[in-house]
């Protein structure tokens, strides 16, 4: 099934205390939802727009975020996130983003991600990890 413009998909997370700010940054901020985790659920949920598209083999990654975060959002609250397929280039697409909770919109913006080929994409992971003086 080709990509469409204009798909969409939704993801909704209850904020719990592991995805605050608080339990990724330090005791000193505050119980809200974290920008990073709010980012993630939005990255997940465009991937979802894709994920029933994809040919066996295939995943993508995300290369590009451009995301306002624009309301905090206690624990136990529910946030509703949504992508947008807004462009389809070769295998770059681009999602317009959004998160609301219960009160009000607390999020906007755009992300890019990638179609790759699992395969490959693991393979050229093995050969950077052979580089790696650490490992």
């Amino acid at each position: 099934m080709p990509l469409e413009l204009g798909m969409t998909h939704e993801t909704t997370l209850i904020v719990q205390e592991t995805d605050t700010a608080r339990a990724s940054g330090g005791e000193t901020l505050p119980l809200v939802l974290s920008t990073p985790r709010m980012i993630g659920y939005l990255e997940r949920t465009a991937h979802q727009v894709l994920l029933p598209h994809l040919q066996a083999g295939q995943s993508s990654v995300g290369v590009v975020v451009n995301v306002r975060h624009l309301a905090a959002t206690p624990v136990g609250m529910a946030v509703r996130f949504r992508a947008e397929l807004l462009e389809v280039d070769g295998r770059r697409t681009r999602f317009k983003v959004e998160a609301w909770d219960v009160v009000e919109k607390i999020a906007e913006g755009e992300h890019e991600r990638f179609i790759i080929d699992q395969a490959r994409f693991d393979e050229r992971l093995a050969k950077k990890q052979q580089q790696n003086p650490a490992a």
